[in-house]
């Protein structure tokens, strides 16, 4: 045989043999390769689906707490409609029966005042006046200033929870610090939130009954904020930071539509009281010329449809005004 047939068919067997060798090993390293992609992608999706497990099931306890919240509001609007509601908003340490015996007795005053002046019928006007509408109007107005108090108050009280929050104390410690060192009303809304909370009562539970002494959309969104923190986790110090803000931009916001309608409510208040300072100049002047209103049956028919058109003046002016924002 052929020396050099021989040597090329050694040759080619060899290179044959080298490349037979070198695609054996690197078909399993392709195919391993293949399999761990496969492998990281398929932890990749396990991982995805983990995240946005917990993302649902945090939106959906988001949702929860929202609504409870929402069903609560609606329940303690129903109960702020009795007059104890209306006490206990207005911090007093006042009962019921006292309350009661208080507007009897201003309205047996009212009632002999009224007798006095303008007979039976000026007795009945006294009373329902003085004994039903006087005291409710006083302590609507308690209650208005309480709430403006502890509205311009609350700001600060969250900015203590947050630099508390953020220095490692906890929030039962921030809440007591805020009971302790704040002006009233704000101390004494934290104080019984603070006993509320000794006393083993929820966090959810002491934020529904402080929104019922004091129902301001503050409070609800601060109590929205603990509630859901709570339930779901999340960067309190950063929650309430950004409430802060939007509270006080709120308040902001309210004084610069105060100092706009400033000018209406002044001309409201003037064309309101016009007509009683020219009934008191034209007494002075001439008490016979407007005695016939109270005298005369006509006149007292004219006295009841002005003081009906003052009040529908009086309630629309009011409400051009007045903003709700």
């Amino acid at each position: 045989m052929d020396p050099a047939l021989i040597a090329a068919v050694l040759a080619f067997v060899a290179i044959g043999g080298v490349g037979l060798a070198f695609s054996g090993k690197s078909q399993p390293a392709t195919a391993q390769k293949r399999v761990k992609a496969v492998a990281a992608a398929g932890k990749v999706d396990r991982r995805k689906q983990a995240v946005d497990m917990a993302t649902l099931k945090r939106k959906q306890s988001t949702q929860d707490a929202l609504k409870e919240l929402t069903l609560s509001e609606k329940e303690s609007r129903k109960r702020r409609v009795s007059i104890k509601g209306r006490i206990e908003q207005a911090g007093l340490n006042l009962s019921l029966p006292m309350f009661w015996a208080g507007s009897a007795i201003l309205g047996l005053v009212g009632a002999l005042a009224g007798l006095i002046i303008q007979g039976p019928i000026g007795a009945a006007a006294g009373a329902f006046i003085c004994g039903f509408g006087l005291p409710r109007w006083i302590l609507g107005m308690i209650v208005s200033g309480r709430q403006k108090k502890f509205g311009s108050q609350l700001a600060d009280a969250i900015d203590v929870i947050v630099r508390g929050v953020k220095t490692g104390l906890p929030l039962n410690q921030c809440l007591r610090i805020i009971s302790a060192e704040s002006p009233e009303p704000l101390r004494a809304e934290f104080q019984a939130l603070c006993d509320s909370q000794t006393m083993g009562v929820p966090l959810d539970q002491s934020l529904q009954r402080m929104f019922e002494r004091m129902p301001l959309p503050e409070v609800n969104f601060f109590a929205i904020v603990l509630v859901i923190q709570q339930k779901t986790g999340g960067n309190l110090s950063e929650s309430l930071g950004n409430l802060s803000s939007v509270l006080r931009a709120r308040k902001l916001m309210g004084e610069k539509v105060k100092a706009l309608s400033s000018e209406a409510k002044a001309s409201a208040m003037i064309i309101g009281a016009l007509p009683f300072i020219v009934m008191l100049l034209v007494y002075f002047a001439r008490p016979s010329y407007i005695m016939i209103l109270f005298t005369d049956p006509a006149g007292n028919l004219v006295l009841m449809g002005a003081a009906v058109m003052m009040s529908l003046g009086i309630f629309i002016m009011n409400k051009m005004v007045n903003f709700k924002f």
